[in-house]
C-alpha cells in the first residue's frame, strides 16, 4: 500500500502540516511505525472523504454535481457580457466563466467565500511514473 509523508498529506487535503500532524495526536489518522512517520494512502483517502462530507453537510444546498471546490475568490475580470472568476480551493485553481450578470447578482469579488460545482461526463485520472 502506498504511504504519504505528513508534508505531502498535508498538501493533498489542502492543510496545514501541524493540522496533520494534530490530527495524528488526536487519532484521526494512523501513522506507520517508519521513521519519518508515514500515512497510509487509505486512511488519507478516508479522511478526505470525511471532510468532504463535512462541507457538504454545512451546504445548504442540494446538488447532482459531485465535483465541488469550496474556496476564495482571487480574481474577478467582467468584460463586457462576460466574466471570468478564479477560485482557489487548496492547491486548485478553477477557472469559471459566467455572464457579467451573473457575476454581479452573486457579488463575487476578491476576497469571497464560493464553491464551484462542476459537472462533467469525461474526467481524465493520472497516476505518477514508477
Amino acid at each position: 500500500m502506498q504511504t504519504f509523508r505528513i508534508s505531502r498529506a498535508a498538501q493533498l487535503l489542502g492543510v496545514s502540516d501541524d493540522t496533520v500532524r494534530r490530527w495524528v495526536d488526536q487519532g484521526l489518522l494512523p501513522t506507520t511505525d517508519a521513521v519519518p512517520a508515514e500515512i497510509p494512502g487509505d486512511a488519507l483517502a478516508a479522511r478526505a472523504m470525511q471532510l468532504t462530507e463535512e462541507v457538504q453537510e454545512a451546504n445548504h444546498a442540494l446538488s447532482s454535481a459531485r465535483n465541488r471546490f469550496v474556496g476564495i475568490v482571487t480574481r474577478v475580470q467582467i468584460d463586457g457580457v462576460m466574466a471570468q472568476v478564479d477560485l482557489q480551493s487548496g492547491p486548485h485553481r478553477v477557472v469559471s466563466l459566467m455572464s457579467a450578470e451573473a457575476a454581479r447578482e452573486l457579488n463575487l469579488e476578491v476576497g469571497s467565500l464560493a464553491t464551484a460545482s462542476v459537472k462533467a461526463t469525461n474526467v481524465v485520472v493520472e497516476v505518477p511514473k514508477g
